[in-house]
């Protein structure tokens, strides 16, 4: 009898277990609540939903749900109205006239002003926390309710992708304190709770001046990706994203999607020779064998990157060439036809490159064609990243060290070794201007290579202060290469971009996310207005 008591109790307890994991069942939700997962583009933020620290406008931009911006990026990857109606800038580009609606509230009830505005951007400019580079900024002034005048130190066509993303704080509730763990906010959902660790859940604002969303709630869970993939396997998520690595198991019930990143990864090469030069901290600069054209230009057409797609990323990317070809100003002629050992062999042995020696590798006055390549040792993408392009090298006759290490290692040898980094800012101000216009040497991780040139930096310049948008994307293109010399591999080559990797996510099969479900990657939140569940039974 008690063996017969003990298994009841033991059943008992699994039926109740059971019950609770079917009650946390994505089945069993409301057909209009959502469970996401947060990835590392979307991690959760110690000082929590503050767009003056980093919600939203941090090192990944994304939607931020809870606050109001004054543009958003539509599916086209152009610049869309939200807040903003128009706006315009003087002929001098000093000043940014935006004008915003009339009809929008907090959710605390209070009108949104130009005032607002205004408070949110100064407050951002003089901001220790925030990641929003406003240094350019003077100022912002409300010139009436609905206007706003953003006044420059120097004129910057790229300030439109400052203007977007960073929700407008109301100037009459704001903490800086508080505010993060209790925003108020005039986006389409407002802030519930956030459990620390655990997760955060927001409800629809029904007082929203833009489209509804058809969810009026959503719970982001703060997991690892490990974790991830669990809530996947036990139906208790809607959109998790994933890793590479989980990718090829199918679950039921779930649907994998790759979207395009625009995140491109690739290998920095020192551009200076060393001279003895070090930095003030004492890191040697410059590389003799890196420094040669030959050695750079080699390497960009012997790879195979749509090889390296498919192996490295299982085809979950894209080839990558100059950083950003998934942009609008990208410049496809500043690509080269890749694959091609026969011609890269050629490039060395013409530049004077020869294995004299037998050694597989090859030497010129006495020096071999070998140099190291540091990578993150945490990230495994990168190291299979690092070791297949060592592979594609040692056939061409250059051996590759490879040094998997901290990133405090990496920066610190970055001036005098090739370095695998990743970018994937749309903004061409930090993805071309600061990555190519020439520089000093300082400790920051733009332009590691220390590229110079004068005809490129021409053109960074004009781009950088022309006030037609049109006109200063055809200049980021020119800088790439235009048709003698550029940043791109066609012209000095002082990368070898290899590839972008989609950024994954399993998304349970009654969501249809929209006509532009295949447009975003980064910021999965963002077209949250078209999302809807279309078979509230399965």
């Amino acid at each position: 009898m008690k063996y017969v008591i003990i298994v009841v109790i033991i059943l008992i307890i699994g039926i109740i277990a059971g019950a609770m994991i079917l009650g946390n069942n994505s089945k069993d939700r409301s057909p209009d609540e959502l469970v996401v997962t947060a990835g590392s583009h979307l991690s959760e933020l110690k000082t929590g939903f503050d767009p003056l620290k980093d919600w939203g406008c941090g090192h990944a931009n994304f939607e931020p749900l809870i606050q109001s911006t004054l543009f958003k990026t539509g599916a086209d990857g152009n610049i869309t109205n939200d807040l903003a109606t128009n706006y315009s800038v003087s002929s001098d580009g000093l000043v940014w006239k935006v004008n915003i609606r009339d009809n929008v509230k907090f959710t605390d009830g209070v009108p949104l002003t130009a005032k607002d505005v205004a408070f949110t951007f100064n407050n951002v400019k003089n901001s220790a926390d925030s990641q929003l580079d406003l240094t350019n900024l003077k100022n912002a002034t409300a010139v009436d309710n609905n206007t706003i005048e953003f006044n420059l130190q120097h004129p910057q066509s790229t300030f439109i992708w400052d203007l977007r993303y960073l929700g407008i704080v109301p100037e009459h509730a704001y903490d800086n304190e508080t505010y993060g763990s209790n925003p108020i906010g005039s986006g389409p959902y407002k802030f519930v709770q956030w459990d620390k660790d655990q997760q955060a859940i927001f409800e629809l604002n029904d007082d929203y001046y833009g489209k509804k969303p058809y969810f009026k709630k959503i719970t982001m869970l703060y997991l690892d990706e490990d974790a991830s993939f669990a809530s996947v396997k036990s139906g208790d998520v809607d959109v998790a994203t994933i890793d590479i690595t989980q990718a090829r198991e199918n679950v039921t019930g779930y649907n994998l999607i790759n979207l395009p990143s625009g995140r491109a990864q690739g290998v920095s090469f020192p551009m200076l020779n060393d001279t003895g030069l070090k930095t003030e901290k004492g890191d040697k600069i410059g590389n003799n064998v890196t420094a040669d054209p030959a050695i750079r230009k080699a390497l960009n057409i012997g790879i195979n990157r749509q090889k390296i797609v498919d192996e490295v990323y299982y085809g979950f990317g894209a080839v990558e060439q100059t950083g950003v070809d998934q942009r609008d100003y990208s410049n496809p002629d500043a690509k080269v036809n890749d694959s091609n050992i026969t011609e890269a062999k050629k490039i060395l042995d013409d530049a004077g490159w020869k294995d004299t020696d037998g050694d597989g590798i090859r030497e010129k006055n006495g020096l071999n064609a070998s140099f190291k390549l540091y990578y993150a040792s945490e990230d495994q993408q990168r190291q299979a990243l690092s070791t297949v392009v060592s592979e594609y090298a040692k056939d061409l006759g250059i051996n590759i060290e490879l040094v998997g290490t901290d990133w405090d290692s990496i920066y610190a040898n970055q001036y005098n070794s090739a370095a695998l980094y990743q970018q994937s800012s749309p903004n061409p101000y930090r993805s071309v201007y600061l990555q190519y216009h020439s520089k000093e040497v300082d400790d920051g991780y733009m332009n590691p290579n220390l590229y110079n040139n004068s005809i490129v930096d021409s053109y960074l310049d004009d781009a950088l202060v022309s006030t037609d948008q049109n006109n200063a994307n055809e200049l980021w293109k020119k800088s790439a290469f235009d048709g003698n010399t550029g940043f791109g591999p066609a012209g000095d080559a002082p990368w070898l971009w290899v590839a972008t990797s989609d950024f994954l996510y399993m998304v349970d099969d009654s969501i249809d996310m929209g006509p532009n479900s295949n447009s975003s990657g980064i910021d999965i939140l963002r077209d949250i207005y078209d999302w809807k569940r279309v078979n509230e039974t399965s």
